[in-house]
């Protein structure tokens, strides 16, 4: 859940942080998962990634589309094929206090769709373009007392 969906009087966008916009209720899978469980979750839910963690929430890597079009590509059977096997490690990450402008420079200046929020190497959230423009637009709404 977005904080950003509970805003009550409208404010300065530029002064939100990734905190207020990110999505804390994230969808994870382990570096043991099979690939194909992953290409069914995207599928299933219309993600484009999925974050790869250990039981205490350290985030190891990324699965994309990408990582699963590139295994298929190579001729891998994703019934077989492990998620540490194709996830992306080198992941760029976020803190919960960033601001909202230094987001959306790194989101442009590095062309990503999405960008885990980490506290202590811990995954705590997702933040995603899609969640900059909500924020923005709920934080520039007008509200009725």
């Amino acid at each position: 859940m977005r904080a950003s969906e509970y805003f009550v009087h409208g404010c300065d966008p530029t002064a939100l942080i990734v905190r207020q916009i990110m999505e804390d209720a994230v969808v994870t899978v382990s570096p043991t998962s099979k690939a194909m469980a992953v290409a069914e979750l995207l599928s299933e839910h219309n993600f484009g990634s999925v974050p790869v963690v250990e039981r205490d929430q350290t985030l190891r890597g990324l699965v994309t589309e990408f990582d699963l079009l590139k295994a298929v590509e190579q001729g891998k059977d994703l019934r077989e094929v492990t998620v540490e096997e194709i996830m992306t490690r080198d992941v760029v990450t976020t803190t919960e206090n960033m601001p909202l402008m230094s987001l959306i420079h790194l989101l442009q200046e590095r062309h990503l769709i999405r960008v885990p929020v980490v506290k202590d190497r811990r995954l705590i959230g997702m933040v995603a373009r899609r969640d900059v423009i909500f924020g923005y637009v709920k934080a520039r709404a007008v509200y009725w007392p």
